[in-house]
């Protein structure tokens, strides 16, 4: 159940909180006060659509909270599943929306939109202001009965889903067999073809890299010993400049001066260590020029597996790594297709048996849909009588679709008829807007007998009715409302006077600013909204004892439900 709706600078809203209890809770206000705002605001709260512009001028970012209680085992179970955590029982949904962005969290941690949706829409349903003109698509037909049948037909549905993605694997595959002979044979000779090239290069890890290196140092051995020569002149002992004469000279010098200063002792000792450091680097020089050789031979070996090394990387991969995942690819794309005939007939097999498999579902679901659509549709007119449709006619039409589908091979649609001596006709052709509005409820009023769903909004179902159907229309969700939490917005008194609880939205101007706020209402002022409702701007003695005896015979009519 909805326990709170907290709105913070969301459109006109400067603030307001919604305490909501048990049964019928209604909204009523004048045109434009700001009841549809409060519905955007909980659709953006339940991880709907929402723009920049819903920020309240002058505001940095708008909020919007609801406060859930989930009493429900199965309902924490779900939510579990999902990986949502209740803290104390409750679910707290919030959005925050700043700008371009907007920050979704359950019980405080920050979550996705999808899973804000997919953890709310097991706790709330909104039947929007226009929700009524989904009737007029067929295929929503049979989402209803399926709603209605979903738990009597969950087992046929999820092994249905199963076998169906399997048939279409399957499907996918034979229409992979359409090779003749002599394509695969030529296929084969390529696959063995680019396997033997592989493997008669004799690959191993890290070989391209350490070629690499040798190649560049034989590729460039001449440059290195006609450098490494300049090098060892440059420390040469018996050259007047050279780095090694100079040392030697610092080295006597300061020899010469340490007798007269024993400080100088440390200086003398690096010294003489740097000289035999440079005497001992430049006999390593000398050993590596005279190691140092070309080999013609070696060289041109080193650039011959280079140069095919390269080739196969350039046919089959970028490094080692690469070449061998294709090598493995080819292998298993060879042993397929030696295989093929047998894989052929084994896939055949396979589709073969998930067609009968699929084919026996759909007609077990078809069966109990239309089994069902019988008991549907009964109730749908009962309840369409019970909302003043006094002569009215309501079954359910099916068609086989050529090709399996996930959802069976159905396809059913509402006919109808709402006069006596009419035919029955697809509902689409029929039913007006108010129509439409009334047989929605109606549907809903059934289907709330199987739904689990706390918590219903109706927005303004009250759209093209009056009169006696307007009474017929209350007493309706005021039975829906003894086993679901009703929200309800509504123009009409005889709507408003089946309230549990009654909250008033009026728009005002307080300091230059145009600000919509949220009233709950006590029993002396729901009477006095009542009789504005009825009356309009002109409210009479008259209107108020009509208004108070609506709300009396309301009472009343909810005691006769219960």
């Amino acid at each position: 159940m909805l326990l709170t709706i907290h709105v913070k600078n969301f459109a006109l809203i400067d603030e307001a909180e919604l305490n909501l209890g048990e049964g019928v809770q209604i909204l009523t206000g004048e045109t434009g006060a700001g009841k549809s705002i409060l519905i955007d605001a909980v659709t953006a709260a339940l991880g709907g659509k929402t723009g920049r512009d819903v920020v309240r001028a002058g505001a940095d970012s708008a909020l919007v909270e609801l406060v859930f209680a989930v009493d429900e085992e199965d309902k924490r179970e779900a939510l579990e599943q999902l990986g949502v955590r209740l803290e104390d029982g409750q679910l707290i949904a919030s959005r925050r929306i700043s700008g371009g962005r907007s920050v979704c969290r359950l019980n405080g941690e920050t979550v996705p939109q999808s899973l804000v949706r997919r953890a709310t829409e097991l706790l709330i349903d909104i039947h929007g202001q226009h929700e009524h003109q989904s009737l007029l698509n067929k295929a929503k037909h049979l989402e209803i009965l399926d709603e209605f049948i979903r738990d009597r037909a969950a087992e046929i549905k999820s092994q249905l889903k199963k076998n169906y993605e399997r048939y279409r694997a399957l499907k996918k595959a034979a229409g992979e067999f359409a090779m003749d002979e002599e394509s695969r044979l030529r296929e084969m000779d390529f696959c063995r073809y680019e396997i033997q090239e592989i493997d008669s290069a004799g690959l191993k890890p890290g070989e391209e890299e350490e070629l690499a290196v040798s190649y560049r140092r034989m590729a460039n051995s001449r440059r290195i010993v006609e450098g490494m020569n300049r090098v060892y002149q440059l420390l040469d002992a018996e050259a007047e400049d050279s780095a090694v004469a100079r040392v030697g000279a610092a080295a006597r010098e300061v020899t010469s001066l340490a007798e007269y200063d024993e400080g100088l002792s440390n200086i003398q000792e690096q010294l003489y260590s740097i000289d035999s450091l440079m005497e001992d680097l430049r006999r390593e020089i000398s050993d590596y020029i005279e190691e140092m050789t070309f080999d013609e031979e070696q060289f041109r070996q080193a650039e011959d597996r280079l140069d095919r090394i390269r080739s196969l990387q350039a046919k089959y991969g970028a490094d080692y790594e690469a070449v061998m995942a294709y090598r493995q690819e080819r292998e298993e794309r060879l042993n397929a297709l030696e295989r093929y005939n047998e894989r052929r007939e084994q896939t055949e097999r396979e589709y073969k048996a998930v067609c009968a498999r699929l084919e026996d579902l759909c007609d077990q679901l078809s069966h109990l849909r239309q089994a069902e659509a019988v008991r549907l549709t009964r109730s749908i007119r009962q309840a369409l009588v019970d909302l003043n449709f006094l002569d009215v006619q309501v079954e359910m039409e099916f068609k086989k679709l050529p090709e399996f589908h996930e959802n069976g091979w159905d396809e059913a649609e509402f006919m109808i008829s709402l006069n006596p001596g009419e035919k029955l006709k697809p509902l689409s052709q029929v039913a007006s807007g108010g129509e439409l509005s009334r047989i929605m409820l109606a549907i809903k009023s059934v289907l709330a007998d199987t739904d689990d769903i706390p918590t219903l909004i109706f927005d303004e179902i009250d759209t093209g009715i009056s009169g006696r159907t307007a009474q017929k229309v209350a007493e309706k969700l005021s039975a829906i409302g003894r086993r679901h939490q009703v929200l309800c917005i509504t123009h009409l008194a005889q709507i408003a006077a089946m309230a549990d609880r009654h909250f008033l939205i009026e728009k005002g101007v307080a300091d230059g600013k145009t600000r919509t706020v949220v009233k709950s209402l006590d029993d002396r002022a729901s009477v006095a909204e009542l009789a504005r409702l009825i009356g309009g701007a002109q409210m009479t003695d008259t209107t108020y004892r009509h208004a108070q005896e609506m709300k009396e015979l309301a009472e009343q009519a909810k005691k006769s439900q219960s």
